[in-house]
């Protein structure tokens, strides 16, 4: 499984990728070149490259280069996108656990319990009817803007997508033998989900969540781009290229050095998701060379 996984050129390229990306997070507070909520009057719009001086001390001024120009207030757009890196991963990695928990829940009690069937695929229903990004708006303007309501108004639109494919899997699964066998021998029902059904339902609910998490991160950045998504004074993609659209045209650092993270960072996932399904569905993959 190893050798077939990093045999695949589209698995390797997302883990490289996204590899990359997860040692930036992480060493954002020493890559960084200054605090990125920090400003400096004297650098407004500044190009890329520019050297700026900023106080150490009272007493004191340390020369700073802005690698990828500075913003309308001033601050450091290449530290600033730096840490955008931590909150795009935290948040893709977190809607598509949370989308996948209770996607998953769901499926199983709808797919396996009959009585429960009709209900929830209805409310299942009636949340598919709603464009995934207004209602990520409605909850982010209800709840207020935060990275747990930001997580919470990606996952929410992701959950019927997730309940239908587990449904559909418990559907076909219920009738196997080995299931029939656990509950002849008195099994109870959250076991035979847990200890039966569930794994056999892991390597799609896999694929899914790469997917998932790579719609988050785009969409994360939408909404903070629209002003809706989390504070300003929190650096992400989207809020770094939302202060720069109005003078995009003088300057675009501030659009176009935010899109060459979130565009890897995107293409990367959804690769990795083909390459896993790929390997996790042979029957896939022989269907794509035939």
């Amino acid at each position: 499984m190893v050798r077939r996984l990093f045999g695949n050129d589209a698995v390797r390229f997302g883990f490289a990728v996204l590899g990359l990306l997860l040692c930036i997070a992480l060493l954002a507070p020493w890559l960084q070149t200054v605090d990125p909520a920090r400003m400096d009057p004297n650098v407004i719009n500044a190009a890329p490259g520019t050297t700026g001086t900023f106080a150490a001390s009272s007493e004191a001024t340390v020369p700073h280069t802005f690698w990828f120009g500075a913003d309308s207030y001033g601050r450091d757009i290449y530290s600033r996108v730096l840490y955008g890196t931590r909150v795009s991963l935290v948040v893709g990695i977190f809607t598509a656990g949370v989308a996948l928990l209770l996607g998953s829940l769901l499926g199983m009690l709808a797919g396996y319990v009959r009585a429960m069937d009709a209900v929830l695929m209805r409310v299942m229903d009636g949340l598919m009817a709603i464009p995934a990004i207004l209602l990520a708006l409605a909850l982010v303007a209800a709840l207020g803007p935060s990275v747990g309501t930001v997580v919470l108004a990606i996952a929410v639109p992701e959950v019927p997508r997730v309940t239908r494919l587990v449904r559909s899997i418990v559907l076909t699964l219920r009738e196997e033998p080995f299931v029939e066998a656990a509950r002849a021998l008195a099994t109870t029902t959250p076991r035979i989900m847990l200890r039966h059904i569930l794994p056999n339902a892991l390597a799609p609910l896999v694929v899914q969540g790469t997917f998932i998490c790579a719609a988050a991160v785009l969409t994360e950045a939408v909404l903070s781009f629209l002003g809706l998504g989390l504070p300003a004074d929190i650096p992400t993609w989207g809020n770094v290229m939302a202060e720069g659209r109005v003078q995009f045209t003088q300057h675009p650092g501030s659009v176009f050095f935010p899109s060459l993270f979130l565009i890897p960072a995107v293409l990367a996932i959804n690769m990795l998701g083909d390459g896993l399904r790929d390997v996790l569905d042979p029957k896939f993959a022989k269907r794509s060379a035939g």
